[in-house]
């Protein structure tokens, strides 16, 4: 399989636990963030912790958590350009090829309230930093936004070892389609709190 390291960092654990378990049978490495660490270590799946890779806690609170070089080094190395690999090996970097990833839940918070310091708690910074990254490199980062995807991802790598160019765009176009809608809200809603039009 060619799918070697794979990141998880959700906030709707749905089928996370199954895909992660399929993932570690065909032989990849799980890294992950705290809380998702620990949902999966309770159900008994081998999974490193973000923190042992860049030799940082999660800080402030959990603001901090994947925002670092061996992180997106990890994600952005393009594997047609040597220079990319060279550096990667020199500076210990491993390639990530998969990342799998939903946003904290802005809008179910804002459907319920519209206090300013509560909704900004709830606004992803890491989290769209990753589908970013993962999505601009998406010929060699597969990006999953959406949980519906685990199974027919899952059957592809069962089949072929990979994710065909062409599922790989459709999959990098719904993680972009995700950051867009989600910052759309946050926009509409942060315009409303502080009384502004949304046409600036």
């Amino acid at each position: 399989m060619n799918i070697k390291r794979v990141l998880i960092s959700v906030s709707d654990k749905t089928g996370v636990v199954e895909l992660a378990r399929k993932l570690e049978e065909y032989g990849a490495v799980i890294l992950a963030t705290e809380g998702t660490v620990s949902h999966l270590r309770e159900a008994r799946i081998d999974v490193t912790s973000v923190s042992e890779i860049t030799g940082y806690p999660q800080l402030l609170n959990g603001r901090v958590k994947t925002l670092h070089p061996k992180i997106f080094a990890a994600l952005l190395g393009v594997q047609a350009k040597r220079e990319h690999a060279v550096q990667q090996e020199e500076m210990g970097i491993e390639p990530i090829d998969m990342v799998v990833i939903n946003l904290r839940p802005f809008p179910e918070v804002a459907s319920k309230t519209r206090n300013e310091f509560e909704l900004l708690e709830h606004v992803d910074i890491g989290g769209v930093a990753l589908i970013r990254a993962a999505a601009k490199n998406y010929r060699d980062v597969i990006v999953l936004v959406d949980p519906a995807d685990y199974d027919f991802v899952l059957e592809s790598l069962w089949s072929c070892g990979d994710v065909p160019l062409q599922m790989r765009r459709r999959l990098a176009l719904k993680a972009m389609k995700t950051v867009l809608e989600y910052d759309s809200t946050i926009y509409r809603v942060m315009a409303e709190i502080f009384g502004e039009s949304e046409e600036l």
